[in-house]
């Protein structure tokens, strides 16, 4: 299931505190290579020797645990905790950043943890994805310490699973101009969403000097097209910069030689992109509407340049590029879903008498809402409150994995939780509303590719 959240509006609110703790990045197939990591686990095994040369203390750096107050300087925004159990497997690689879960979610001032995070807490979120998922990247079937099969790249990052986040991720460390590039992105039409998670781990201001990942849509002849640069041709590249303790963010238009043009957005982010925020699960959000990007982190909307894209752009490619100066600077990305088309909730539900969305994200074989799906639930009650006399019924689905009768009591499950969230949070009346699941009797499409089971768990709205 596609996971969660990333940053903040800086300047205007500021960031969570969050506690210290290890996460582990498990990889046995590599294990083996690894007897610096080894000793380094080791050290964090017996409480960190403080003993360990500066060589080891570089590579090693992520692995501290800081001992944070819950009186922290910085009042708290947003918070995270984890929602799930490391798994124990022989041959780990320890590494250390703040505790975090592809499940987490944004929690707001004051909020103890464990604590439910409430819908409102993304009441300002009007992103709404795509209504199909044409792509979606998950790593899960590939191994453990390769690089994805689906992938291209001029450099190296491998698949790792990492202690208390579910799923597998895309690690990425010390690169120089390294793109890492989505074969399977062919075509990113005029109405496009693009989602994923990340986390970043070992920044740190007092040595790295590189600490960058662009996130870039461009139009190319080939994917490879002059790979080592952000991009190969006119579109737009979203920048993120931990260097120095540098902390800020860029959108920036690029041209047909992969340059930068004059049009671009700039902001500070040096309260969410900084040591403390190491090991968070962040997610992102692009939005794109013809010439317009918007850019989202977690809650917030952090760039909407209404003319970033030239008219006659035909975007149909996506890469991943970084430049980290250091072994211990890490990405970690995850849970990518590409989904096109404006959806039409108003004429689908009211003339087709049908509406379909995997746009309302749940926890993992859980039926909590994730606050991140507000602005489907918010334009979805929009439908209902202008449309008094309609009454619906709100039907789960979900894909083949699993239990069969799980998945009919979770679809089930999940079907109450929309029910109960519209009339708390939104004033519908719960007597318009209905509820049934069908588990994974009724897929919408084959549940062979992480494509199709993305588009199977979805939530139905049928006018009765």
């Amino acid at each position: 299931m596609i996971r969660h959240s990333l940053f903040f509006i800086i300047g205007l609110c500021p960031l969570a505190t969050v506690s210290h703790a290890q996460v582990q990045v498990y990889d046995p197939k590599r294990a083996a290579e690894r007897n610096v990591e080894y000793r380094v686990n080791n050290k964090v095994d017996q409480g960190i020797n403080r003993g360990l040369d500066k060589v080891e203390e570089g590579i090693g750096n992520i692995f501290k645990k800081k001992n944070k107050k819950a009186q922290d300087t910085k009042p708290a925004d947003d918070a995270y905790t984890d929602q799930q159990p490391a798994d124990g497997n022989a041959g780990s690689v320890s590494g250390s950043s703040s505790a975090g879960s592809a499940d987490n979610a944004a929690r707001p001032s004051g909020a103890k943890t464990n604590e439910p995070v409430p819908l409102k807490a993304y009441s300002k979120f009007d992103f709404v994805p795509g209504d199909k998922i044409v792509a979606a990247e998950d790593f899960e079937q590939d191994a453990v310490g390769d690089f994805p099969a689906k992938w291209n790249t001029n450099g190296s990052a491998e698949v790792v699973t990492i202690g208390g986040k579910p799923g597998k991720w895309l690690m990425v460390r010390k690169t120089e101009s390294t793109s890492f590039i989505p074969d399977f992105v062919k075509d990113l039409p005029d109405n496009f969403t693009l989602e994923y998670d990340l986390v970043y781990s070992g920044f740190d201001k007092d040595y790295a000097y590189a600490q960058r990942l662009y996130t870039t849509v461009h139009e190319t002849k080939k994917n490879d097209d002059r790979i080592t640069h952000q991009a190969a041709g006119r579109g737009a590249t979203f920048l993120i910069n931990g260097g120095m303790g540098s902390g800020n963010a860029e959108l920036l238009q690029t041209n047909e030689e992969g340059g930068y043009t004059d049009l671009r957005g700039e902001r500070d982010m040096a309260l969410a992109i900084n040591p403390d925020n190491n090991g968070k699960v962040f997610h992102m959000a692009l939005w794109r509407q013809k010439q317009r990007l918007r850019v989202y982190v977690d809650e917030v909307k952090v760039f909407d340049l209404p003319r970033i894209f030239p008219a006659d752009v035909k975007l149909n490619a996506m890469r991943f590029h970084s430049d980290m100066s250091e072994d211990r600077n890490q990405f970690f990305i995850s849970n990518i879903r590409l989904a096109v088309g404006a959806p039409d909730t108003r004429s689908k539900l009211m003339t087709e008498g049908k509406f379909s969305t995997t746009g309302i994200l749940f926890d993992v074989n859980s039926d909590k809402i994730r606050p991140e799906s507000y602005g489907v639930l918010k334009d979805i009650a929009g439908t209902l409150t202008e449309n008094a006399g309609v009454r619906v019924r709100i039907v789960g689905h979900t894909d083949s994995d699993g239990d069969d009768a799980k998945n009919l009591d979770l679809s089930k499950r999940r079907a109450a939780s929309v029910r109960a969230a519209l009339a708390s949070e939104f004033g519908i009346d719960a007597g318009r509303l209905e509820t049934d699941g069908k588990g994974e009797t009724q897929p919408a499409a084959p549940n062979t590719s992480p494509e199709g089971k993305a588009n199977n768990r979805r939530v139905e709205f049928i006018k009765l």
